[in-house]
């Protein structure tokens, strides 16, 4: 993939704490990048945050503050040599307006905050974090509150021979989106594969004597065929100096499990489309890990994918 030049950063105008802002910086001042801050109001946003202010005010006035607002964030930013550039829109649904200014951004990744459920230990994702991973056409980074380590660790979720990406294109994508980053940030790089044995698959759907085949032998000989798979991979890539977890799982336990046991920062994934219904979507097994992930995860599409987008 293209190098990150330019980093659109969505603002949250109801939140206090701007964590994507701060990663931001962060990237820009590693990949040398320019940062665009964009808020975006809505008809909640501002009674929200007029409620909170005790005024009435017209939507223009209402979005000149806003940008105001968008300046006091960006100028510790400039000071430290960022390009940074802000804009205030308004519409509703929110997703939908800020879907409209980003295909017509020259972004090349968003980044959006996150929020996080304590009870749970769970990311709560509202309904314009799902419309972003499913339309954004340019990778996503969705931001928790919790900062990088120093230096980060970044792992790339990938998973050769998938129906959806015969020809690795995917994973081809996820690798080299990690193995930029992991560079500019001097982080730490791992890449993670979690897979359910075959033969355990067959035996669940034959005769229960089917189980009796799954021998430790069997079981070890597709393990190292995994392993294989993703060596052929990384060696395609010419790729070294990497953490290799190949590992018997389910994959939406398996990851927020290595994350957290790995210290890992941000997990890249990918997303696969559902050409039927002309549109992207993100697989099940990444719905069920995005809430569950202990770190920030990175969402990209394959090359190809733009085609399937809703425009």
């Amino acid at each position: 993939m293209d190098e990150l030049r330019d980093l659109l950063v969505i603002v949250d105008p109801t939140a206090s704490d701007q964590p994507a802002v701060e990663k931001a910086a962060l990237l820009a001042a590693s990949l040398r990048a320019n940062v665009e801050l964009l808020a975006c109001e809505t008809k909640y946003s501002a009674q929200l945050r007029l409620a909170s202010q005790g005024t009435q005010l017209a939507q223009s006035e209402a979005l000149r503050r806003l940008r105001d607002w968008l300046e006091s964030l960006a100028a510790p930013l400039r000071v430290k040599g960022i390009d940074v550039r802000t804009s205030a829109i308004s519409g509703d649904p929110l997703h939908e307006a800020l879907l409209q200014w980003i295909r017509n951004s020259p972004a090349d990744i968003v980044i959006k905050d996150t929020h996080h459920h304590s009870l749970a230990r769970r990311t709560f994702l509202g309904n314009t974090d799902w419309h972003l991973i499913r339309d954004c056409p340019v990778p996503l980074l969705l931001a928790k509150a919790t900062r990088w380590r120093e230096p980060p660790a970044l792992a790339a979720a990938v998973d050769p021979q998938h129906a959806a990406d015969p020809q690795a294109l995917l994973d081809q994508r996820i690798l080299e989106c990690t193995r930029m980053l992991a560079k500019a940030l001097h982080a730490q790089m791992h890449v993670v594969h979690a897979y359910f044995p075959a033969m355990v698959a067959a035996a669940a759907d034959s005769r229960p004597e089917g189980f009796l085949a799954v021998t430790p032998e069997l079981m070890a000989a597709e393990k190292a065929l995994k392993t294989q798979e993703i060596t052929s991979l990384l060696a395609s890539r010419q790729m070294t100096d990497l953490h290799v977890h190949v590992d018997m799982g389910v994959p939406s336990q398996y990851l927020p499990t290595i994350a957290e046991e790995c210290g890992i920062d941000i997990l890249v994934m990918g997303a696969t489309s559902r050409s039927h219904l002309k549109q992207a979507v993100i697989g099940s097994t990444a719905e069920r890990v995005l809430e569950h992930l202990p770190c920030d995860v990175i969402v990209l599409k394959s090359p190809n994918l733009a085609e399937s987008l809703p425009f």
